[in-house]
C-alpha cells in the first residue's frame, strides 16, 4: 500500500488503523522513518547483519523485515530512501526474500508493507531520485489522504477532539470556541494540516486563561503567512541551488578557475608588453609572482595586495619573496565552507545544511569524517 498526501494529514495513523483491523492484528506492526536512518546504516536496519559485516558489526542482527515476519512494517518517508536501497526493497516486494548485509543465506519473510511519503514520486522518478518499478510495486493499493482545506467538516470535530484530550491532560476545563471563531476556523487554509491544528488546539488550551474563545483570540494564533500549500515537490534545481556538497566544491573550483585565468591573461599582457595602465614596477612584481613553466600564480588576493603598493614600499620589495600557493584540496575547501556555514548560523547544524545545501544527515557524516568542531 501506498499512502500519500500533504505533511500533516495524520499519514502515520492509517497503517496502525489497517494493522489493527486486519488478520495480522496479532502480529508485529513496526514503524520505520526512512528519513532518519543514515543512508550508510539503512541496509542494516531493515535487512540485518552479519557478525563483522563491516566496522561495529560485533554481533548478528535481525532487521525490521525479518523482525516483522507475519506482521506489518510501515516505511515513512518512503521518498528519501537511497536508490541502492529501493533496488533491496524491490526484491523484497517482489519475492519476500532478502539477504543480511555480509551473508550468503536467502531469508524469506511475510510481511504486509504500507509506504507513506509527502514527496510526488512522480516527480521524484523523473529527478532521478526515485525507481519507477518500485513506485508501481508499492502502489498496488493507494491511499490518498486530502488535505484538511478539502474537508471542512472534519475541522470543528478535531478539534473538539484534540481540545478535550488536552484538557484530560493538563487537567483543566476544555476550551469551547464562539462562532466567530468557528467561522475563523473553518475559513482558514490550514498548510499545517491537522498536525497544525492540534498544535494550535494544544497552545490555545495551555496559554489562555479563558475557556470561551472568540474570533480575537484566535487570529492571535493563526499564522498570518498560510499561501504555501504541501506537498513537497522535487523540482529542478535553480541556476544558484544545489543539491549536495559535491556541486558545490565543482561550484567553487569553476569560479577560482575562472579568477585565475583572468589573472593568467592580464599578466601576458604584461609580460608582451601590452598597452596597460599597470607601472613598470608593478609589471616586474607580476612577473615575480606568475611561473611560466607551471602557469600557476599566488592568489589573487595576494597579486592584488602588491599591485596597489606605495611607491615608498617598491624599493624594499625583493625578487626572491616566497608565496605560498592557495590549496585546491577539494577536502580542505569542504572543510572551510562548512565551518563557515556553522559560524554564519551559529552552530545550528540545521541551518548550516540548508545554507550549504544538503541534507542535515549529510552534513553530520561530514562534521564526523573531518572531525570539525561545530
Amino acid at each position: 500500500m501506498l499512502i500519500t498526501g500533504e505533511s500533516g494529514t495524520g499519514k502515520e495513523i492509517f497503517p496502525q488503523i489497517i494493522h489493527q483491523f486486519s488478520s495480522r492484528k496479532h502480529g508485529k506492526y513496526i514503524a520505520v522513518n526512512c528519513g532518519a536512518i543514515p543512508e550508510g546504516t539503512i541496509d542494516s536496519e531493515l535487512f540485518g547483519h552479519e557478525k563483522g559485516a563491516f566496522t561495529g558489526a560485533l554481533a548478528d542482527r535481525k532487521g525490521y523485515f525479518q523482525e516483522a515476519d507475519g506482521g506489518t512494517i510501515f516505511l515513512d518517508e518512503i521518498g528519501e530512501l537511497p536508490l541502492a536501497t529501493q533496488v533491496r526493497l524491490l526484491r523484497v516486494l517482489e519475492t519476500g526474500e532478502f539477504i543480511k548485509v555480509g551473508s550468503s543465506k536467502m531469508i524469506k519473510t511475510n510481511v504486509r508493507v504500507i509506504a507513506a511519503t509527502n514527496v510526488n514520486l512522480p516527480e521524484a522518478i523523473d529527478a532521478g531520485k526515485f525507481r519507477e518499478d518500485l513506485y508501481y510495486r508499492l502502489n498496488t493499493v493507494p491511499i490518498i489522504i486530502t488535505p484538511l482545506r478539502e474537508r471542512p467538516e472534519d475541522i470543528n470535530l478535531l478539534f473538539r477532539k484534540f481540545a478535550r484530550d488536552f484538557a484530560e491532560k493538563y487537567r483543566m476545563p476544555p476550551i469551547i470556541l464562539d462562532e466567530q471563531a468557528k467561522s475563523l476556523l473553518l475559513n482558514y487554509r490550514w498548510p499545517g494540516n491537522v498536525r497544525q491544528l492540534k498544535n494550535i488546539t494544544e497552545q490555545i488550551s495551555i496559554i489562555e486563561k479563558e475557556r470561551d474563545i472568540s474570533g480575537e483570540i484566535l487570529r492571535n494564533y493563526l499564522p498570518v503567512d498560510a499561501t504555501k500549500n504541501l506537498p513537497a515537490l522535487f523540482s529542478k534545481a535553480e541556476e544558484n541551488s544545489f543539491s549536495n556538497e559535491r556541486e558545490i566544491l565543482y561550484k567553487v573550483l569553476f569560479d577560482m578557475k575562472r579568477d585565475m585565468t583572468e589573472l593568467k591573461k592580464l599578466v601576458l599582457d604584461i609580460m608582451e608588453n601590452k598597452e596597460s595602465p599597470i607601472t613598470g614596477d608593478q609589471a616586474r612584481i607580476f612577473r615575480n609572482l606568475y611561473d611560466t613553466d607551471s602557469g600557476n600564480f599566488v592568489s589573487k588576493e595576494a597579486a592584488s595586495k602588491h599591485i596597489h603598493i606605495d611607491q615608498e614600499e617598491k624599493e624594499n620589495i625583493q625578487d626572491t619573496e616566497e608565496f605560498v600557493e592557495e590549496s585546491l584540496s577539494l577536502e580542505d575547501k569542504e572543510i572551510e565552507l562548512i565551518n563557515k556555514a556553522l559560524e554564519k548560523h551559529n552552530g545550528k547544524r540545521k541551518y548550516a545544511a540548508l545554507e550549504l545545501g544538503i541534507s542535515e544527515r549529510t552534513l553530520y557524516r561530514k562534521i564526523k569524517e573531518y572531525d570539525v568542531k561545530g
